[in-house]
């Protein structure tokens, strides 16, 4: 029986997939022209699978050596003759272990022969290697194609980077010297950015010698249909009765097509029996978000670390609404896409997705909670906002409001207006936290407005959190406010309003709007 898997290269007779046929029929032409090419996405984001069903899919027409740098240590890498010598150890690995079937058995003897000449030192003369790529071309009957997964971890050496020159090199005299048909090289750094690596305070950071190379600019995350198809191969294994669309979509608007979550997703629904449904699909997340360790996670928090400027903009999007163009040359915006942490919408970024958002407002929160005034007044209350299995939202709010005005009401703080938001979220996560998880509306997310959906038990809560602009800016809320109930098919809503004229009335009241109730508290 099928699985999803979310470790290591996903196959069609063990894994349930998405389809990727589209994919790789670019690549499969872009290689047919000859060209070289760079896929760099973020973690776990299908590019080792990619890289195998495309060596299935070339294997017919050409000589396919895919290796990967990820074992490789420091020795590979100390001269651009310790890694002439891996290079073709690394093939010689490839056609040992997997049956080439085009590769001629002279071929593989002139690799065996080059290895056993220079084994005592492990070293190859570099014009040697040179030479060789050519005389092994010449030789090959079917052109070759290298694939080079994880070539990240070659990016900290100068050694890899001579290589990229002489392969280059060769590249632009292809017309007279026999040379690859094509090399692709996958990791999360876009190419140009290994320079960056290797010397990030040079003036020449982005001078690489890898420029002849096409970056595949392709989507690779999934999209509704080819999700709603891999959960359709599913159902039909497992009959569970789910509506597939509608399991589809909410899986899409979780993780915004990310290979990785979509898989993790379905997987946790799987194993952990939550069921196929609204109620599945929330406890799924919050798995993800609260018990879940992985090396996604582990890598986000190692990058805000290394990245701090990143860590401003992010904070920047997330609590302060801030509208940030996207430009990709801008060095950290890039950076943050590289990642996927980011991705550009309608010229503007966004956060890749609600997952990944989430996980940041975790993250930058507990950065601060633990002295935060307002996290531990959430600790405290938290006993007394659940009934039946359900958030007392009213009383949430009321008892934020308190909180919030002996703490702030008598200080005449400029910071209150972008932070009141933030404050709400240190409060209400300690309040939820093990049991539910929240979101922010990207659609709705500015400097005066702010929609969180709240998912507790299979219950969602939609709270408008907004700066206080007058009487008919409060108007246009309430209206967009039940818009938005009768998107989520909700007849209760919230509106939480910073309000900062030193005339206001604080306090709260209901409103009633046809069959739409909401209970707005002012603080």
């Amino acid at each position: 029986m099928r699985k999803f898997n979310t470790t290591g290269t996903c196959y069609p007779e063990k894994h349930y997939m998405v389809d990727i046929t589209k994919r790789l029929d670019d690549i499969v032409n872009r290689v047919a022209d000859g060209e070289y090419i760079t896929i760099n996405r973020g973690r776990q984001y299908g590019k080792t699978t990619t890289l195998y069903h495309l060596a299935k899919r070339l294997s017919n027409d050409y000589v396919v050596f895919s290796i990967s740098f990820e074992a490789l240590g420091g020795n590979n890498f100390k001269s651009k003759e310790t890694i002439a010598y891996s290079f073709w150890e690394q093939i010689q690995m490839a056609f040992e272990y997997i049956n080439i079937s085009n590769l001629q058995d002279d071929v593989k003897q002139m690799i065996s022969g080059l290895l056993d000449k220079y084994d005592a030192k492990k070293e190859i003369p570099f014009e040697i290697f040179e030479k060789s790529v050519s005389d092994i071309c010449a030789k090959s009957a079917a052109p070759i194609v290298i694939f080079i997964d994880e070539v990240d971890n070659a990016s900290n050496y100068e050694s890899f980077i001579e290589m990229l020159r002489m392969l280059r090199n060769k590249y632009l005299k292809r017309m007279q010297v026999p040379t690859f048909q094509s090399v692709i090289l996958a990791g999360v750094y876009d190419i140009k950015n290994l320079k960056l690596k290797v010397r990030p305070d040079s003036d020449h950071q982005y001078n690489s010698p890898w420029n002849i190379a096409v970056p595949f600019k392709a989507d690779m995350s999934f999209n509704k249909d080819g999700i709603a198809q891999m959960i359709q191969d599913y159902e039909d294994d497992h009959n569970t009765g789910m509506n597939v669309s509608e399991m589809a979509q909410m899986v899409w608007d979780y993780s915004s097509g990310y290979p990785y979550f979509v898989s993790k997703l379905c997987q946790l629904i799987d194993q952990e029996n939550l069921g196929w449904n609204k109620e599945g699909i929330i406890s799924a997340v919050k798995m993800i978000l609260v018990e879940e360790n992985n090396t996604f996670f582990d890598d986000l928090n190692k990058k805000l670390e290394t990245f701090p400027k990143m860590a401003e903009i992010l904070k920047d999007i997330l609590y302060y609404g801030k509208s940030i163009s996207y430009n990709s040359d801008n060095k950290i915006l890039n950076i943050a896409a590289m990642f996927n942490y980011i991705k550009p919408v309608n010229g503007k970024v966004r956060i890749f997705n609600r997952i990944i958002e989430t996980r940041l407002y975790n993250k930058f929160s507990s950065d601060e909670e633990i002295s935060d005034i307002l996290y531990t007044a959430g600790d405290t209350d938290r006993n007394q906002f659940v009934e039946d299995g359900k958030l007392l939202m009213d009383k949430i709010l009321e008892r934020f409001a308190v909180h919030f005005n002996d703490i702030y009401g008598g200080n005449d703080i400029e910071f209150k207006e972008e932070e009141g938001r933030r404050f709400f979220m240190l409060y209400i996560k300690p309040i939820i936290n093990g049991t539910g998880n929240y979101y922010i509306e990207a659609e709705t997310r500015d400097r005066s407005r702010t929609d969180m959906i709240i998912d507790y038990l299979g219950e969602q809560y939609v709270i408008e959190m907004k700066i206080w602009r007058g009487d008919a800016y409060n108007t246009r809320g309430e209206k967009q406010l039940t818009e938005y109930l009768d998107f989520y098919h909700i007849n209760k809503g919230y509106m939480l309003s910073f309000n900062f004229n030193k005339s206001k009335v604080s306090g709260s009241k209901t409103m009633h709007f046809g069959n739409k109730e909401i209970f707005e508290v002012v603080v």
